[in-house]
């Protein structure tokens, strides 16, 4: 049998502790060295302050604590550590002191020295504005001594750093009529980027300056002393002071509910990725793609690979046996009319089925400039006659603030796209549940820029599957070692929850279409016949499904039907979704977190079926998908059309009602 922890989110390790804090009337968390949910009542002021030590390629060099210190009182704290920073090159020592006063004042402190040369993209404190902050106001105090005044903007901006946001001392926000919280920042000069260009749910501000050359070499013996002071001005009337957090033991149950006063959107047609690894689909692999109802499968055609015509072959031919269209993305180099020419002779010997080509540059820049609009002009004048109802689509491979910063000419595209992949600043479980909501704000403010043109979001992946911000070579993965790509929560239970997740907010903000991970293998759905080829790190089961395959297979039972809005009183502890199709409802509730949840689900008819994928039942479900869908699930009785449900971490329930 697999271990719990393995079950929940792909390894046997404890999750890191959480300390409730607080320091007057704010409430907080502390978290291995980061400080986490701000909030002066209900209202979440910050969502975390950290130190983070980025290397040359913006990789994260993960800290180890040591000498903890902990002085905990009733609305007081003071903590301090050791952090060694050690990765390659790289090896910085911190000490980091943190305190909170009955005054609500908190401030956090840095003192570290480098103890070996290396180069270094960012060293410092970073501090996240939630999403939720966006036009509050705010006033901007500049390191010259000039303010300014400016609101959080509504939409994601693609400017970083966010104008005025930039050359800061202190920065204070608008937490509600009457109450502002500000920031004051020392040792460093501070600057704001909108994080939710990568789907962080949240605006980060964070030093060094970007108009500074980076990286930059940090000699050993050098020191860096930074600190952030947080403090509340609340000018209310007395009498409406914040009320104080309930703890979590009195906190009131999740209530998950149905938005009835919201338009319902189509659901969007779903795809996967054709598996990376090179290895054709068994024929049981095969059938049981089949039950997912997939709309297309999405191979990528790079022309520098002169095996790339054996690719897609492989690709048409399970395309063919899905019963499915393909999504052709290709990367055009300087050289692109003669890769397409030569391309358009491998298309006439494979034939391949294709619904959408789309179309990138071979070399995606950060800061744009990107000669998308010539290789999009190109790709039609050889590509349009293969197939005159294919679709191509321009955008970018890579993050949204790509897009943003290339955005294609409209008349040459019929559809807009871009890709989702969460884990570029944060990897801890509560961070990439965050990125969840912040997914509709790219697919909203696409949807701006495509100007009634439709958004594709193509491919979702946990992890990147290239490094577009790299200033130096890629590390090689050491043998026996998970590559980057590789996420181990791929094939856990906390995979399928933020799986569907996912889909309610692309579908939910007018996605056209979404592909999704891949077929089989670690970056997939399922495990290859063969397993996993690290056994010890990645431990799936061989021939297996993963949970999210039955989140698939419960929404792709509703293909062609309609996603009901829906809302949870607490994302980040529920979230999920609700499908409607010939006249059956079903919703798919989901535990995003690590303890166990009791949920109100409203709406409901007078008698649902409920089936739970959770811990008790999560390995029979992969080892033998078939037989647990062919279940019913529990017949159940609600209160009044409102259903109690207790769900197990990371748990995911699918109620079937009328």
């Amino acid at each position: 049998m697999l271990p719990k922890n393995v079950l929940y989110y792909g390894k046997d390790e404890a999750l890191p502790t959480r300390i409730p804090l607080r320091a007057g009337p704010l409430s907080l968390i502390y978290e291995e060295s980061d400080l986490r949910t701000v909030k002066l009542g209900d209202w979440e002021v910050l969502r975390r302050i950290y130190v983070a030590i980025r290397d040359r390629n913006w990789g994260t060099v993960l800290p180890v604590l040591s000498n903890v210190q902990m002085d905990i009182g009733e609305d007081a704290f003071r903590l301090s550590y050791d952090v060694e920073n050690k990765e390659g090159e790289i090896d910085f020592f911190w000490t980091g002191t943190i305190t909170g006063t009955p005054q609500g004042t908190i401030t956090f402190t840095m003192d570290g020295i480098a103890r070996s040369t290396f180069w270094r993209g960012r060293i410092g404190f970073c501090i996240l504005h939630p999403a939720a902050c966006a036009g509050a106001p705010c006033v901007i105090e500049h390191v010259d001594g000039t303010t300014e005044q400016a609101d959080l903007p509504t939409y994601i901006r693609a400017d970083q750093p966010v104008q005025p946001f930039a050359e800061l001392q202190a920065l204070t926000h608008q937490v509600a009529p009457g109450v502002w919280a500000q920031v004051r920042f020392s040792g460093d000069i501070f600057e704001m980027e909108d994080q939710r260009n990568w789907t962080d749910a949240s605006f980060k501000t964070f030093c060094t300056p970007l108009r500074l050359p980076y990286p930059v070499q940090v000699e050993a013996g050098t020191r860096i002393v930074q600190s952030v002071t947080l403090s509340i001005k609340d000018e209310r009337p007395q009498a409406t002071g914040p009320q104080v957090v309930a703890s979590p033991e009195e906190a009131p149950p999740v209530t998950f509910s149905l938005d009835t006063e919201s338009a319902t959107k189509p659901l969007p047609p779903i795809g996967l990725g054709v598996a990376s690894h090179g290895q054709p689909l068994s024929e049981r692999e095969v059938a049981r793609l089949k039950a997912l109802h997939l709309h297309h499968l999405r191979v990528d055609l790079r022309f520098s690979d002169v095996n790339y015509p054996a690719g897609l072959s492989r690709a048409a031919t399970e395309a063919r046996a899905l019963g499915v269209p393909l999504e052709i993305a290709i990367f055009l180099s300087d050289k692109a009319d003669e890769e397409l020419r030569q391309f358009k002779r491998v298309l006439a010997e494979i034939k391949p089925p294709v619904a959408t080509w789309l179309v990138y540059p071979a070399k995606e820049l950060f800061r744009g400039g990107s000669p998308v609009n010539e290789v999009l002009t190109l790709a039609r004048q050889h590509l349009a006659d293969y197939d005159p109802l294919a679709r191509f689509g321009g955008g970018t491979n890579a993050d949204f603030i790509f897009m943003q910063r290339s955005l294609p000419e409209l008349s040459l595209v019929d559809v807009l796209t871009f890709a989702i992949l969460p884990e570029v600043h944060a990897f801890d479980n509560a961070s990439v549940v965050e990125t969840l909501e912040a997914q509709s704000a790219t697919v909203t403010s696409a949807l701006r820029l495509a100007e009634g043109l439709p958004v594709v979001v193509s491919p979702i992946t946990f992890k990147m599957r290239q490094n577009y911000y790299a200033t130096g070579p890629e590390p090689v993965t050491p043998p026996g070692q998970l590559p980057p790509q590789v996420d181990v929560r791929q094939m856990s239970l906390f995979g399928a929850g933020w799986t569907a997740g996912s889909i309610k907010y692309m579908a939910e903000s007018g996605a056209h279409s979404v592909t999704y991970f891949e077929t089989t293998g670690w970056r997939g759905v399922m495990e290859m016949e063969s397993g996993s080829p690290v056994p010890d790190q990645f431990r799936s089961l061989p021939g297996s499904v993963f949970p999210m395959y039955h989140i698939l297979a419960d929404v792709g039972e509703f293909s062609g039907g309609q996603v009901v809005p829906s809302k949870s009183s607490d994302n980040l502890k529920i979230d999920g979704l609700a499908l409607r199709k010939d006249g059956r409802l079903r919703l798919l509730v989901a535990n995003m977190s690590p303890q166990p949840q009791q949920v109100g689900v409203h709406h409901l008819s007078q008698q649902v079926r409920v089936r739970r994928l959770d811990e008790t039942n999560a390995e029979q479900a992969m080892q033998s998908p078939e037989g647990f869908r062919a279940g019913v699930g529990e017949t159940v009785q609600t209160r009044d059309g409102v259903l109690d449900l207790s769900l197990l971490p990371y748990a995911v329930a699918c109620i079937d009602t009328d």
